[in-house]
Protein backbone atom coordinates (compact mmCIF):
# COMPACT_ATOMS: atom_id res chain seq x y z
CA UNK A 1 0.00 0.00 0.00
CA UNK A 2 1.46 3.49 -0.98
CA UNK A 3 0.75 6.00 1.73
CA UNK A 4 1.65 9.07 -0.50
CA UNK A 5 -0.43 10.25 -3.33
CA UNK A 6 0.54 8.05 -6.82
CA UNK A 7 2.17 11.13 -8.34
CA UNK A 8 4.17 12.05 -5.26
CA UNK A 9 5.30 8.20 -5.05
CA UNK A 10 5.90 7.92 -8.71
CA UNK A 11 8.15 10.89 -8.74
CA UNK A 12 10.51 9.31 -5.73
CA UNK A 13 10.62 6.26 -7.19
CA UNK A 14 12.05 7.94 -10.49
CA UNK A 15 14.32 9.82 -8.70
CA UNK A 16 16.12 6.93 -6.57
CA UNK A 17 18.78 4.73 -7.22
CA UNK A 18 17.67 1.59 -9.68
CA UNK A 19 17.87 -1.75 -8.64
CA UNK A 20 20.72 -4.00 -10.03
CA UNK A 21 19.83 -6.60 -12.66
CA UNK A 22 19.88 -9.37 -10.80
CA UNK A 23 16.98 -8.02 -8.62
CA UNK A 24 15.05 -6.94 -11.46
CA UNK A 25 15.66 -10.40 -13.23
CA UNK A 26 14.21 -11.83 -9.34
CA UNK A 27 11.19 -9.50 -9.49
CA UNK A 28 10.65 -10.98 -12.83
CA UNK A 29 10.51 -14.70 -11.69
CA UNK A 30 9.01 -14.64 -8.70
CA UNK A 31 6.03 -12.64 -10.36
CA UNK A 32 6.00 -15.98 -12.69
CA UNK A 33 6.23 -18.47 -10.40
CA UNK A 34 5.69 -17.78 -7.19
CA UNK A 35 2.26 -17.07 -4.81
CA UNK A 36 2.08 -13.69 -3.42
CA UNK A 37 4.72 -11.75 -5.25
CA UNK A 38 3.57 -8.64 -3.26
CA UNK A 39 5.24 -9.63 -0.64
CA UNK A 40 8.30 -8.81 -2.36
CA UNK A 41 10.46 -5.68 -0.67
CA UNK A 42 10.45 -4.51 -4.19
CA UNK A 43 12.57 -1.36 -5.86
CA UNK A 44 12.42 1.33 -3.90
CA UNK A 45 12.15 -0.27 -0.63
CA UNK A 46 15.21 -2.81 -2.05
CA UNK A 47 17.00 0.98 -2.02
CA UNK A 48 16.62 1.42 0.93
CA UNK A 49 17.67 -1.69 2.24
CA UNK A 50 20.81 -1.52 0.56
CA UNK A 51 21.63 2.01 1.54
CA UNK A 52 21.35 1.52 5.40
CA UNK A 53 23.21 -1.88 4.88
CA UNK A 54 25.55 0.49 3.32
CA UNK A 55 25.48 3.12 6.21
CA UNK A 56 26.27 0.50 8.73
CA UNK A 57 28.67 -2.33 7.01
CA UNK A 58 27.42 -4.79 9.49
CA UNK A 59 29.38 -7.83 10.08
CA UNK A 60 26.54 -10.19 11.02
CA UNK A 61 22.79 -9.79 9.76
CA UNK A 62 19.87 -11.32 10.23
CA UNK A 63 16.81 -11.65 8.44
CA UNK A 64 13.14 -12.95 9.73
CA UNK A 65 11.29 -13.87 6.14
CA UNK A 66 13.72 -14.72 3.43
CA UNK A 67 10.75 -15.08 0.49
CA UNK A 68 12.50 -15.26 -2.68
CA UNK A 69 15.77 -13.72 -0.89
CA UNK A 70 15.19 -10.07 -2.82
CA UNK A 71 15.51 -8.09 0.45
CA UNK A 72 18.61 -10.28 1.70
CA UNK A 73 20.65 -9.73 -1.68
CA UNK A 74 19.78 -5.83 -0.93
CA UNK A 75 20.90 -6.71 2.64
CA UNK A 76 24.28 -8.20 1.69
CA UNK A 77 24.99 -5.23 -0.76
CA UNK A 78 26.46 -3.62 2.35
CA UNK A 79 27.66 -6.52 4.39
CA UNK A 80 31.45 -6.58 5.21
CA UNK A 81 34.08 -8.81 3.46
CA UNK A 82 34.25 -10.97 6.37
CA UNK A 83 30.31 -11.03 7.33
CA UNK A 84 27.56 -12.95 7.61
CA UNK A 85 23.57 -13.13 6.82
CA UNK A 86 21.84 -15.88 8.42
CA UNK A 87 17.82 -15.60 6.90
CA UNK A 88 15.03 -17.58 7.91
CA UNK A 89 12.09 -18.91 6.49
CA UNK A 90 9.27 -21.60 6.61
CA UNK A 91 8.69 -22.04 3.40
CA UNK A 92 11.45 -24.62 1.79
CA UNK A 93 9.40 -24.59 -1.45
CA UNK A 94 11.31 -21.35 -2.04
CA UNK A 95 15.33 -22.74 -1.31
CA UNK A 96 15.59 -23.36 -5.15
CA UNK A 97 14.74 -19.84 -6.27
CA UNK A 98 16.58 -18.57 -3.38
CA UNK A 99 19.81 -20.20 -4.26
CA UNK A 100 19.42 -19.79 -7.97
CA UNK A 101 19.95 -16.21 -7.58
CA UNK A 102 22.17 -15.99 -4.14
CA UNK A 103 24.86 -17.97 -6.65
CA UNK A 104 24.25 -15.21 -9.04
CA UNK A 105 24.32 -13.03 -6.54
CA UNK A 106 28.24 -13.66 -5.61
CA UNK A 107 26.92 -13.24 -1.81
CA UNK A 108 26.44 -17.25 -1.76
CA UNK A 109 29.47 -18.36 0.78
CA UNK A 110 27.90 -14.72 2.68
CA UNK A 111 24.44 -16.29 2.86
CA UNK A 112 23.15 -19.20 5.15
CA UNK A 113 19.61 -20.26 5.27
CA UNK A 114 17.51 -21.50 7.97
CA UNK A 115 14.23 -23.61 7.12
CA UNK A 116 11.74 -23.49 9.88
CA UNK A 117 10.19 -21.76 12.31
CA UNK A 118 12.27 -18.83 13.57
CA UNK A 119 11.05 -18.84 17.08
CA UNK A 120 13.10 -22.26 17.44
CA UNK A 121 15.60 -21.33 15.61
CA UNK A 122 16.86 -17.87 17.04
CA UNK A 123 18.15 -18.78 20.42
CA UNK A 124 20.38 -21.71 18.46
CA UNK A 125 22.30 -19.09 16.82
CA UNK A 126 25.38 -17.85 18.91
CA UNK A 127 26.21 -14.34 17.40
CA UNK A 128 25.93 -10.78 17.70
CA UNK A 129 23.97 -8.58 15.09
CA UNK A 130 24.82 -5.21 13.81
CA UNK A 131 21.36 -5.23 11.51
CA UNK A 132 18.25 -7.49 11.97
CA UNK A 133 15.16 -7.20 9.28
CA UNK A 134 12.06 -8.45 10.68
CA UNK A 135 9.21 -9.28 7.61
CA UNK A 136 7.79 -12.58 8.53
CA UNK A 137 4.76 -13.33 10.51
CA UNK A 138 2.38 -10.54 11.91
CA UNK A 139 1.56 -12.27 14.96
CA UNK A 140 5.24 -13.15 16.36
CA UNK A 141 6.48 -9.72 15.89
CA UNK A 142 6.74 -8.94 19.85
CA UNK A 143 8.44 -12.52 20.19
CA UNK A 144 11.13 -11.92 17.45
CA UNK A 145 11.83 -8.81 19.08
CA UNK A 146 12.32 -10.30 22.75
CA UNK A 147 14.47 -12.88 21.18
CA UNK A 148 16.65 -10.75 19.39
CA UNK A 149 17.04 -7.85 21.43
CA UNK A 150 19.84 -9.56 23.42
CA UNK A 151 21.89 -10.51 20.69
CA UNK A 152 22.23 -7.13 19.20
CA UNK A 153 25.35 -5.42 19.15
CA UNK A 154 25.34 -1.74 21.03
CA UNK A 155 24.36 0.39 17.77
CA UNK A 156 22.59 -2.16 16.20
CA UNK A 157 19.73 -1.82 14.17
CA UNK A 158 16.52 -3.84 13.91
CA UNK A 159 14.51 -3.35 10.48
CA UNK A 160 11.00 -3.66 11.10
CA UNK A 161 8.14 -4.02 7.81
CA UNK A 162 4.89 -3.96 7.40
CA UNK A 163 3.70 -2.09 10.51
CA UNK A 164 1.30 0.18 8.82
CA UNK A 165 -0.58 -3.32 7.51
CA UNK A 166 -2.44 -1.13 4.89
CA UNK A 167 -3.56 1.58 7.39
CA UNK A 168 -5.25 -0.86 9.68
CA UNK A 169 -3.33 0.18 12.32
CA UNK A 170 -5.31 3.49 12.72
CA UNK A 171 -8.77 1.15 11.94
CA UNK A 172 -11.45 0.12 14.54
CA UNK A 173 -9.93 -3.13 15.53
CA UNK A 174 -11.87 -6.65 14.63
CA UNK A 175 -11.34 -8.31 17.84
CA UNK A 176 -10.76 -11.28 15.36
CA UNK A 177 -7.89 -10.02 13.52
CA UNK A 178 -4.85 -11.02 15.52
CA UNK A 179 -2.20 -9.42 13.34
CA UNK A 180 -3.21 -5.98 13.67
CA UNK A 181 -3.71 -6.53 17.38
CA UNK A 182 0.04 -7.82 17.36
CA UNK A 183 1.12 -5.46 15.17
CA UNK A 184 -0.71 -2.32 17.08
CA UNK A 185 1.63 -3.54 20.78
CA UNK A 186 4.39 -3.97 18.73
CA UNK A 187 4.57 -0.28 17.52
CA UNK A 188 3.38 1.17 20.94
CA UNK A 189 6.61 -1.63 22.25
CA UNK A 190 9.04 -0.13 19.74
CA UNK A 191 8.52 2.95 20.97
CA UNK A 192 8.48 2.89 24.63
CA UNK A 193 10.68 0.32 25.30
CA UNK A 194 13.99 1.69 26.98
CA UNK A 195 16.77 -0.15 25.18
CA UNK A 196 15.78 0.84 21.52
CA UNK A 197 14.80 4.15 20.38
CA UNK A 198 13.17 4.33 16.58
CA UNK A 199 10.80 6.24 14.15
CA UNK A 200 8.35 4.84 12.02
CA UNK A 201 8.37 5.98 8.14
CA UNK A 202 5.22 5.49 5.97
CA UNK A 203 7.69 4.35 3.22
CA UNK A 204 5.32 1.47 1.22
CA UNK A 205 3.77 -0.59 4.12
CA UNK A 206 5.37 1.28 6.80
CA UNK A 207 8.60 0.29 8.26
CA UNK A 208 10.56 1.07 11.33
CA UNK A 209 13.72 1.79 12.27
CA UNK A 210 14.70 1.44 15.59
CA UNK A 211 18.64 2.21 16.73
CA UNK A 212 19.37 -0.37 19.92
CA UNK A 213 21.39 1.98 22.78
Amino acid sequence: MHFLPEEIDSYVVAHSQEEPKILQELTKETWQKVLNPRMLSGAFQGRLLSMISKLIQPKNILEIGTYTGYSALCLAEGISSEGKIITIDKNEELETLQNKFFEKSGFRNQIQQFVGNAIEIIPTIDKKFDLVFIDADKSNYINYFHLIIDKMNSGGIILSDNVLWSGKVIEELDPKDTDTKVLLEYNKLMNEDARVETVLLPIRDGLTISRVK
